[in-house]
């Protein structure tokens, strides 16, 4: 017989093409498949990231409306702000109407596109996790590394899960949303005489219980729902991370102290999320409180405290 088939004898049979110590092509195929997979969804974040920035106000704007930059945007919610509280009704007026159609589909599509950039932050989480995890031998440096991206990559999905949150926000309570974004603080004449006659009835109905305008009463009762609507948001998002917390902790406990970079990987995340949990709690309260009496909010908004 000749040495290949000598070789396959002694080792009992097995044919030496099928043997491990023949397949030395295997793991360098998975890693680089594993490097290309990586580089995608990092090429998908940046994209996203870009999305979220500049695709929004392209989608939803239209010509000659007024929304298509932020100045142009500020200019058009303070001359429609005036005229709604100058009208006396509760009803929108047309422009301000407009602008807050506008501001709702603005908080949707920049929601879809956090969760989908959320999404893709998750899966790129868990492909550098297991190469950290499954690589050989690793030089400091190349530790470093691994240790760096997957902490860059946490931070940011839990940044994503807050542009989330504060995006659907926007879409329970567009008005409130879009108010925040008037220069309160500045002195021009028209704004200045508004946020001063708003100012000066939020104060007397927040001392005296004094009746208040019919524009005055939807912005607290949407003011109100702005804040709830956080609330709600933040116990919800505290009770998956919670949940995903317990996950974490539980698989560090059963994973062998042999195995330190899946323990250290495990660890660490446990930290960040239950970290973030007791974050999103402290949000979760603090809104509450304010939906339960939202005027003296509103009041700090327009003295320019918020």
């Amino acid at each position: 017989m000749d040495g290949d088939q000598m070789i396959a004898h002694h080792a009992g049979g097995i044919p030496l093409h099928n043997s491990p110590l023949h397949n030395t092509a295997g793991p360098t195929r998975s890693t680089q498949s594993s490097g290309r997979k990586i580089a995608a969804l990092i090429a998908l974040v940046a994209g996203f990231s870009a999305a979220f920035v500049l695709a929004p106000g392209m989608l939803t704007s239209r010509p000659g409306d007024g929304y298509a930059g932020e100045g142009e945007l500020v200019e058009t919610v303070r001359a429609a702000f005036v005229e709604y509280w100058s009208s006396g009704v509760q009803a929108f007026s047309p422009s301000l109407e407009s602008a807050v159609d506008y501001w709702l589909r603005y908080h949707v599509a920049k929601a879809v596109i956090a969760v989908i950039l959320l999404t893709v932050l998750l899966a790129l989480g868990r492909m550098v996790k297991a190469s950290f995890v499954n690589a050989g031998p690793l030089t400091v440096v190349k530790k470093l590394a691994f240790v760096s991206a997957g902490g860059l990559v946490t931070l940011l999905a839990l940044f994503s899960s807050v542009l989330v949150m504060a995006n659907v926000q926007g879409v329970v309570a567009p008005f409130s949303s879009l108010i925040s974004m008037l220069p309160v603080a500045q002195t021009d004449g028209a704004l200045s005489e508004t946020v001063g006659q708003v100012r000066q009835q939020l104060a007397q109905s927040t001392a005296t219980g004094n009746q208040q305008s019919p524009a005055l009463e939807l912005m607290i009762s949407d003011f109100a729902r702005y804040h709830l609507a956080m609330a709600v948001i933040a116990l919800i998002a505290a009770a998956i991370s919670l949940a995903v917390t317990v996950v974490v902790w539980a698989r560090f406990a059963r994973t062998a102290r042999s195995e330190r970079r899946t323990r250290f990987m495990s660890g660490s995340i446990g930290l960040l999320t239950a970290l973030f949990t007791l974050g999103l709690i402290v949000v979760g309260v603090a809104n509450m409180g304010t939906a339960a009496d939202p005027a003296p909010a509103l009041a700090a908004f327009f003295d320019g405290g918020l």
